[in-house]
């Protein structure tokens, strides 16, 4: 199971006993965005958030001020640039950099959510406009206490004197979606100073609503490059942060500009994005790196496998050339020991639990269930402090069933609890959250009554070690036999007031309130339709004599997995790949030239080949496994790639058959070529117009590839 934080202390005091908290925050109502932009259309007018004004009060009340320029404005980006634009597809990730205010935590998972475009295109709704249908009104989705929640604003935003956005704004200056995201997150919790201090894990939570698992990195587990790869080739978002110092008491983060830079590079007490991981081959064997990102668009690592480092020079000239970025963009590389040794934490947020079970590509059961801790009532508080009423807590009935296809239905089933306490107050940082946990009870006999006083005098709980955290979410991971249990949810202290939700998560269980509670209990299955071990089970079948820690396949083996894939949604005609495009691939994606992929080159291309298959079909209309040149421009489009007409028509006749239609086999080799051979210019050029190679490194990207 995943350790505890240590309980830690906050200085700030408690919200008074004898208030309600349930009297003090009261939600708005949520804003329609679709009746408010069609009302602006019919008058002929740009929105106006009489909500979330353009005035000092929606920025906040505190230190964020004295940091705000002279003359501060509020313009929309019309009157900024001269074509703006809400969202460019064919723009990479990593286009944000952080302003005045202090969310570090924020931009790091914001930026781990652009690695994800069906997730993303969740979060911020991608129909929006400049051009059409344009009234100065934008909308966005967070997940909020276990329902997504749609918050509108207006596009107006605070520029210094010179036009410049004081808070989060894009590399490219005519791309406003951040800034205007900011906005709406700024809006949910109340001011952007609400924005200051905060955890990684809360916003990708809030971006998501999946299932956090932190990692002190301290106390890794032995398999922490397996649960890296796992996240990175599934859809996890994970963010990090550096050791906080003494200037940091608090684990959430302030991330201050002034905050203390340390002489390797990283920044004190800071979140970064983890944006990728890469087992490369150096001339004394393998090493494992992580590359990290600086939300602030700048400021790098100086160790070893930086930008500048010479162990760049003992890998091969391709690997060097489409791994290495020499630019200060705030991305970088490090090896896995200095990542575990500078970083304290590593956040994983993931859609599905099967992060650290095992069990990809399987349905998983979710319920929730919302409660509250009520004074004289249900808020009893930890059974250190209860004297005999902690059975009053709300309680909670759990039947963890068997599944017939598990691995692990004859032992232990995996199952994640999580506890989340909902804001007191309008504004998110000024009442300070409660420590919460939970206690978990294996019960001996069936009934819905609660169980008494006297069964927690004479059973330990399953988790014997609980730990309370002020933090807004715990979880903890499980691996119980199937059986009833008991989960009592509770705050630290007795007689403190708050609502809170249940999530349960698990391959089959059933969840209920106990004592006489009938409330509503969400329950649904959730399958991730890009997990899946197909790829696994391939190299299981057709490779057991390769090195099982290290198996490696040349083109021949490559194209008999392959052909045996049954594709999805692709039954109308039969796909096959040529032992020649095998080849083709294997050379574009063998970056240590070795002649074999290995199973983490294997997995990009799996990713890849997913990605291109919806693209192909998407544009495919005419259902004939073809796509013709219209098709194809409109399909090269559709990946957020921009080539020229002419290109794609070279492209076609490279590729394509006689009357220059393209082969879903055809499309594969074409897409792989473009994006790799696009990533080594943008790596290797320093003005964007022109590269430099060396004979041996032209003679390498062009000849194997």
């Amino acid at each position: 199971a995943m350790p505890f934080l240590p309980c830690l202390k906050k200085k700030s005091s408690p919200v008074p006993l004898g208030r309600s908290i349930f009297q003090k925050h009261t939600p708005s109502i949520q804003q329609n965005y679709q009746a408010l932009l069609e009302a602006c259309l019919k008058n002929k007018s740009l929105f106006t958030d009489d909500n979330f004004p353009a005035h000092i009060s929606s920025i906040g009340t505190g230190a964020l001020l004295k940091k705000l320029p002279r003359n501060l404005q509020w313009k929309r980006p019309h009157a900024l640039h001269r074509s703006p634009v809400f969202y460019d597809a064919n723009r990479k990730q990593l286009d944000l950099c952080q302003g005045l205010v202090e969310n570090c935590w924020f931009l790091a998972a914001l930026e781990a959510l652009t690695f994800h475009q069906d997730i993303l295109a969740a979060v911020v709704p991608q129909n929006q406009s400049f051009e059409r249908k344009y009234a100065g009104i934008f909308h966005f989705r967070f997940w909020q206490f276990g329902e997504w929640v749609d918050v509108v604003v207006d596009d107006r935003l605070p520029v210094n004197e010179a036009g410049e956005l004081v808070f989060v704004s894009s590399v490219y200056k005519n791309v406003f979606w951040g800034a205007l995201l900011e906005k709406a997150y700024a809006k949910l919790y109340g001011s952007y100073e609400d924005l200051q201090i905060g955890q990684v894990s809360e916003a990708l939570v809030d971006f998501t609503g999946g299932i956090n698992i932190r990692i002190k990195l301290a106390a890794a587990p032995p398999d922490l490059w397996d649960i890296l790869t796992r996240a990175t080739y599934s859809r996890s978002l994970m963010g990090c942060q550096t050791h906080l110092g003494v200037c940091f008491p608090s684990v959430s983060l302030p991330c201050m500009q002034a905050t203390k830079v340390l002489k390797n590079g990283l920044v004190a007490g800071h979140a970064y994005t983890v944006t990728g991981i890469r087992k490369v081959t150096c001339q004394y064997g393998p090493e494992n790196l992580v590359r990290l990102r600086n939300p602030w668009g700048k400021i790098e690592w100086k160790g070893d496998w930086s930008d500048s480092s010479y162990k760049w020079e003992l890998l091969s000239p391709k690997e060097k050339i489409l791994l290495r970025k020499k630019k200060e963009d705030g991305e970088f590389w490090m090896s896995l020991q200095d990542f575990k040794m500078h970083f304290v934490d590593l956040m994983i947020c993931k859609l599905t639990p099967d992060l650290m079970s095992q069990e990809d590509g399987k349905k998983w059961m979710y319920s929730l269930k919302t409660g509250r801790w009520v004074k004289g009532s249900t808020a009893r508080g930890s059974l250190g402090f209860c004297n005999g009423t902690f059975w009053m807590n709300p309680q909670y009935w759990l039947n963890v069933l068997p599944v017939e296809d598990s691995k692990k239905s004859l032992g232990s089933c995996n199952v994640i609890i999580s506890l989340m306490q909902k804001h007191s107050s309008k504004h998110r940082n000024r009442a300070p959250h409660l420590f919460i946990g939970f206690s978990l009870y294996k019960q001996y006999q069936e009934s819905n009554r609660k169980l008494p006083p006297s069964f927690f005098t004479r059973h330990q709980p399953v988790n014997k070690h609980q730990v309370f955290l002020d933090e807004r979410e715990v979880t903890h991971d499980f691996h119980l036999e199937p059986s009833v249990y008991v989960i009592v949810p509770s705050t630290l202290e007795p007689q403190q007031e708050s609502e809170f939700i249940l999530r349960v998560f698990s391959r089959k269980h059933v969840l209920r309130e106990m004592g006489g509670n009938t409330s509503f209990t969400l329950s649904k299955e959730i399958v991730d339709r890009y997990e899946g071990k197909i790829w696994e089970d391939f190299f299981t079948k057709h490779f057991e004599q390769a090195s099982v820690c290290n198996p490696e396949i040349n083109a021949v083996q490559l194209q008999r997995i392959l052909n045996n894939i049954s594709w999805r949604n692709f039954q109308n005609f039969r796909l096959s790949f040529s032992l020649d495009a095998c080849q083709g691939i294997l050379a574009l994606l063998d970056l240590n030239a070795s002649g074999t992929l290995s199973i983490q080159e294997f997995r990009v291309l799996w990713k890849r080949l997913l990605f291109y298959l919806e693209v192909f079909q998407k544009k495919d209309t005419s259902r004939s496994g073809k796509l013709d040149l219209v098709e194809l421009h409109a399909a090269v489009r559709e990946t957020g790639i921009s080539l020229s007409n002419e290109i794609c028509n070279l492209m076609a006749i490279r590729y394509g058959d006689p009357d220059l239609k393209i082969s879903f086999e055809s499309f594969v080799c074409f897409m792989l070529r473009v994006e790799i051979m696009g990533e080594a210019f943008r790596n290797l050029t320093q003005d964007g117009k022109g590269i430099y190679l060396r004979e041996s490194e032209w003679m390498m990207m062009t000849l194997y590839s």
